[in-house]
């Protein structure tokens, strides 16, 4: 077992190697294999690995100009701050490689800002994929504070909640929401509201200056019911209350409204930040997703926009439905 830890060591290590010498230093295939004395297939090889193993980031530096349109579009129709559209890969439209760069991006222009901030993150894959993109920093100046409460059904916690990873990355204080995401009654929610630490984080997340969040579809496929938040039949009793989608548990209808519904008096995450005082960018795409997308948008509960080509054009009414 050592000695297999071992040779991937030494494997990751060839890799970084063949990496910096494609990337960085500019050399051919053939000519890394003749510096490493290997072949030209292995020297691919290695190349590829340096990608898919996360030792190369790779950002393209030049402004696609459909992509520059689609998001002045976005910004003039809904109103929004910060728009950022990326191309869609059409061998794989389900892939959200490209927002989670471009979320890791916006992320760190304002991790690099000297003067300090209060980040407030929510949950979510492509959230998670955005921030497993970050540098390594140090940012004591900034404080991350968690807008979801993350302990699902069973009492376990969510793979998908980013604030421990996030603050593992950029070295920065950090304030977790350690509860369940929906408790058994207002009551309940009232009671561990006036804790004092978590009194403290949902202080710190009302004063956020900017926020990233993902926005989920309510339906059977939802992220609340795939993460084990919700079961289906609670799900389907929100779809028939007029539940288009959710942002770190708090459902909304197509307009973008909360909806006055008994399962939001039982969502114990930190109320939406006010987009009249924090910047609010979200991270989503998908077909699934647009009129979730849309509703948020057209309810101002998000007033940054973080996603792809295809999800742009419908929500613009130019591309397939």
């Amino acid at each position: 077992m050592g000695r297999t830890r071992q040779d991937e060591a030494a494997r990751l290590d060839d890799a970084a190697r063949a990496g910096w010498l494609y990337y960085v230093a500019g050399k051919t295939q053939d000519e890394i294999a003749r510096t490493l004395d290997i072949s030209r297939q292995s020297a691919q090889r290695l190349v590829s690995l340096s990608v898919s193993a996360g030792l190369v980031k790779v950002r393209i530096d030049h402004p696609i100009a459909a992509c520059l349109d689609l998001a002045e579009r976005l910004r003039e129709r809904f109103d929004l701050k910060t728009v950022e559209v990326v191309p869609s890969d059409p061998g794989s439209p389900s892939t959200t490689l490209g927002i989670a760069l471009a979320g890791a991006g916006q992320m760190e222009r304002r991790l690099r800002q000297v003067e300090p901030s209060i980040i407030a993150v929510g949950t979510g894959r492509t959230l998670k994929a955005a921030i497993e993109h970050l540098p390594a920093m140090d940012c004591p100046q900034h404080r991350i504070v968690s807008l979801t409460a993350n302990i699902t059904l069973d009492g376990s916690a969510s793979i998908y909640n980013v604030i421990f990873s996030m603050a593992d990355t950029i070295r920065a204080p950090h304030h977790p929401m350690p509860l369940p995401l929906v408790v058994s009654s207002p009551s309940e929610r009232a009671l561990l509201h006036e804790q004092k630490v978590i009194r403290r984080t949902l202080a710190l997340a009302a004063e956020a200056d900017v926020a990233f969040v993902g926005i989920g579809e309510i339906g059977p496929k939802a992220p609340l019911v795939k993460d084990g938040f919700v079961t289906t039949r609670e799900c389907a009793e929100l779809v028939s209350t007029g539940g288009a989608g959710e942002i770190v548990g708090w459902v909304f209808d197509a307009h973008g409204q909360v909806i006055d519904c008994a399962f939001n008096d039982r969502v114990s995450s930190a109320p939406l930040p006010s987009t009249r005082r924090t910047e609010v960018i979200a991270m989503a795409m998908g077909p699934a997703k647009t009129p979730a997308i849309r509703a948020a948008l057209l309810g101002h509960l998000v007033n940054g926009l973080v996603t792809d080509e295809g999800t742009a054009r419908r929500l613009l009414g130019t591309g397939s439905p």
